[in-house]
């Protein structure tokens, strides 16, 4: 039963991992037809169903199970710094890795709008994996940072994730053309990633589930962050995902004091 939590952990890493091959998939594939003399080289391309929608989904399986295995690491006793270890990795490929791609995607997408954008160096792409970066920068942090116990210092790396995991869906469901524009800007894109990035790797106080009492006042930042989130879903579906992170991380900066 030992090994559970850290079987468990690497299903996190799993699901990044699926997350990411579904974002590979541009819709293009190879397709062999036999050589003909229309065809010389015997080849042909089909178009497939894209299925980039998937990826938010296991982002969000692996936030849930990062939710959980600590609590089961407890439960069974199974805690370790190996398990400490393991959840960094798979936290590096779900919501560092995989949220990466996903800017580079939309990346792919502003280029693709503009004058000769297919053939734009990959220069314009390569600022997308800076959010990788920060994110692996965070988690060695967190690892060696004993301050963290009942607050973050910088913004959690699943919850970054979990923020940019929710573009694809706002931009495949969404409506509201300003906001289709601005997921394809390469501009707004290079700032999200900036923002976040430095969030990341900042020192800053960010709530965490573990406030330091149970009252009312200790409560209050937590809970006044559920009440918005239940609103701004009701009301806004997929485009309240990143709209609930900046109230997380607004709440943080108001209730500083208190989270120190």
């Amino acid at each position: 039963m030992k090994h559970l939590p850290n079987i468990i952990t690497l299903l996190n890493l799993v699901c990044g991992c699926t997350a990411i091959v579904y974002l590979l998939q541009n819709g293009i594939a190879i397709i062999e037809t036999g050589v003909s003399p229309d065809n010389p080289l015997g080849q042909q391309l089909t178009l497939l169903p894209e299925r980039i929608y998937l990826a938010p989904l296991f982002i969000a399986i692996a936030a849930v199970i990062d939710f959980l295995d600590g609590f089961i690491a407890r439960a069974v006793g199974g805690c370790s710094e190996m398990g400490k270890q393991l959840d960094s990795l798979s936290d590096v490929v779900s919501f560092g890795v995989a949220p990466s791609l996903i800017i580079y995607q939309l990346l792919r997408l502003s280029l693709a709008k503009e004058t000769d954008g297919l053939e734009a160096s990959m220069i314009w792409l390569v600022p997308a994996f800076v959010l990788a970066a920060a994110a692996a920068y965070r988690l060695a942090k967190f690892n060696l940072d004993t301050r963290q116990s009942h607050s973050f210092r910088g913004t959690p790396v699943p919850a970054v994730g979990l923020a940019v995991a929710s573009f694809p869906l706002i931009y495949w469901t969404s409506n509201v053309e300003w906001v289709l524009d601005l997921l394809t800007n390469k501009w707004f894109l290079y700032l999200v990633v900036l923002i976040l990035s430095w969030l990341m790797i900042s020192d800053i106080p960010i709530m965490s589930n573990k406030p330091k009492s149970f009252t009312l006042k200790g409560l209050l930042p937590q809970l006044s962050l559920l009440v918005f989130a239940i609103i701004a879903a009701f009301l806004l579906q997929w485009l309240s995902v990143p709209l609930i992170f900046g109230c997380f991380v607004g709440l943080s900066l108001l209730f500083k004091k208190q989270l120190e």
